[in-house]
């Protein structure tokens, strides 16, 4: 028997042990105030996969009461992100992760790819952006076309007057645009390289333009846990970057957010949102993932400490002046939900009590005992800030040990309807008040 095989056998036995373990309440982790537990030191994480099915024919996800949900678009390839344009058209990168020979690997690595592969990630990237069109409002798109192709894994999108702006997995490229298009022949112009590289751990690399259109705010996630790989190997990373729409120089804007996706601007206040994943194998409830504003030049802990001041000391060496920088986020999502997308409302469409905060799309954890996220939540928001406990508003997408979808991002229309991209049901899911 080889020892890759031996080692292999012995994981799975130590997982099987660590998942017969007292299940740790989902609700623990969320809110302005989530209580932390103390960090366990398991030897081996929980591992605790939902495979990746898809949706049987005529079922869908549950939306809550006052809602309803229909497919905008089917048969997509791995869609992860949304962007609507401002004549109503909706574009979708569909897309999955590069070539990454060095990510991942050791014994370790071998079984997080086996286990990312049962989750539905492993398939090849589409690497191209696809437009959907509703031409007669009946809420489905009878268009939906091949709008951008030859791209590098990519994810984040934004329109700037006539430039098109897109972020690949190792730069922002730009593409000039006219209204009302089906598509983009022209070859695309390199804007600025971004954080990738043979490790490219956290590959998803999102954007969103400034109200005036002179920036760009791109994410860039960790290149590991922890910083096992090194340190050296996570310069720029875990990160917010500030980029000059027109030249492409930048800056840091905000550091220390391990692995930062979903953005948008807050409009009561018009500061800069973010959802951030936290480190894993500290146990079940640690870290939650959360949502944020974030400030120019602030550093919110990771490697060193999560959630302010909480030392994490699996990280060597310690840099206790960097945890009393840390700042302390503003809102817990869960542990392990994966929370990518982050939209805001500030209208009624949908219905009142949906009126005034956050849409968090949470494509659900891989590695927790009980399982958490697989769904669309929202959170209230009063005076500019979070101010109660999240809503569910999609679920449905888990079903035991089963993912028929996972959400990932979230968007609304000009209309006020909510759109949500599943890269498990391939599918975008359109939710709008159940009138």
């Amino acid at each position: 028997m080889s020892a890759k095989l031996t080692m292999g056998l012995s994981l799975i036995a130590l997982t099987a042990a660590a998942c017969s373990s007292e299940p740790a309440a989902i609700e623990t982790g969320y809110g302005s105030d989530p209580v932390l537990p103390q960090p366990e030191d398991k030897l081996i994480p929980t591992v605790k996969v939902a495979k990746a099915t898809g949706w049987p024919a005529g079922e869908m996800p549950t939306p809550a009461s006052g809602l309803k949900v229909n497919a905008f678009a089917t048969g997509l390839d791995h869609p992860r992100w949304i962007y609507v344009l401002p004549n109503g058209d909706v574009l979708v990168a569909e897309s999955n992760a590069p070539k990454r020979p060095e990510d991942g690997e050791g014994i370790r690595g071998f079984f997080m790819k086996r286990a990312m592969e049962k989750a539905g990630a492993g398939v090849p990237s589409a690497d191209r952006i696809t437009i959907l069109r509703d031409t007669d409002d009946d809420g489905v798109a009878d268009i939906q076309r091949v709008f951008l192709d030859n791209l590098h894994s990519p994810f984040g999108m934004t329109l700037i007057g006539d430039t098109f702006y897109v972020a690949n997995t190792d730069a922002i490229v730009t593409f000039p645009y006219t209204e009302g298009s089906l598509s983009i022949d022209e070859t695309g112009s390199t804007l600025t390289e971004l954080p990738a590289g043979a490790i490219n751990h956290h590959w998803t690399k999102n954007i969103i333009a400034s109200e005036d259109g002179t920036k760009l705010y791109a994410t860039v996630g960790s290149n590991s846990n922890v910083g096992e790989n090194g340190l050296d190997a996570e310069d720029g990373r875990a990160a917010i970057w500030e980029v000059d729409a027109q030249t492409g120089e930048k800056r840091l804007f905000a550091t220390g957010l391990r692995n930062p996706n979903g953005m948008d601007w807050n409009p009561d206040n018009q500061k800069l949102w973010t959802v951030v994943n936290e480190r894993d194998e500290l146990g079940d409830n640690l870290v939650p993932d959360y949502a944020t504003s974030v400030e120019d030049g602030a550093f919110y802990g990771w490697p060193w400490s999560y959630y302010g001041d909480n030392v994490d000391r699996r990280v060597k060496p310690p840099r206790p002046d960097m945890v009393e920088r840390a700042i302390a986020p503003d809102y817990a999502l869960g542990s392990h939900t994966a929370s990518l997308g982050l939209t805001f409302v500030r209208d009624e469409a949908l219905t009142p009590k949906l009126s005034n905060g956050m849409f968090i799309g949470q494509h659900g954890s891989w590695n927790r005992e009980p399982r958490s996220g697989y769904k669309v939540v929202f959170v209230p928001f009063a005076d500019g800030m979070p101010s109660g406990n999240p809503v569910d508003v999609l679920t449905g997408f888990l079903d035991e040990d089963k993912a028929r979808g996972r959400p990932v991002d979230v968007d609304i229309t000009d209309d006020g309807t909510l759109l949500v991209s599943d890269d498990v049901g391939n599918t975008i899911w359109r939710v709008s008040a159940a009138r």
